[in-house]
């Protein structure tokens, strides 16, 4: 996958283009993606919301496994966790994830989430089922079974 199918890829979800998510880099076992804080993207604090280093941590993953599969798989998220270690109050977020582990079903990937001057803003960990794997599984349920006899 070129990046340049990657970065159409991720805007063209049209929430990933709300928050103005950006492909930043692409790296040999993941990529990173960028979004500028605008006042939108805010809480009652002044902080980024949690939703949008979620959103970046899902799509860095998402992405990442796309990428992997040279978009020939389709895959859901199935489970986000996020632990913040600061808020960020101006100027960029970059989430660059890590792909831990690719099988039959389920991926999983790690996310380093920071501010424009590197420090760690949180980490994620996501976990991606892939679509196509749900048809061969039912297609090896429906299957005719054999029987063996003595």
């Amino acid at each position: 996958m070129t990046i340049q199918q990657m970065r159409d890829f991720l805007t063209r979800v049209p929430f990933n283009s709300l928050l103005g998510m950006r492909l930043h880099r692409v790296h040999r076992d993941g990529i990173s993606v960028s979004c500028t804080l605008r006042p939108d993207l805010q809480n009652s604090a002044g902080a980024a919301h949690g939703g949008v280093t979620a959103a970046m941590a899902d799509a860095a993953v998402g992405i990442a496994i796309l990428r992997h599969f040279s978009g020939r798989r389709r895959a859901t998220t199935v489970e986000l966790k996020i632990n913040y270690f600061r808020p960020v109050t101006e100027g960029r977020i970059l989430a660059r994830s890590h792909l831990l582990r690719i099988g039959s079903t389920l991926c999983v990937g790690s996310v380093d989430l920071s501010d424009e001057h590197g420090r760690a803003i949180g980490t994620a960990i996501v976990t991606y089922m892939l679509m196509d794997a749900q048809v061969d599984v039912a297609k090896a349920r429906s299957a005719p079974q054999i029987s063996r006899t003595r």
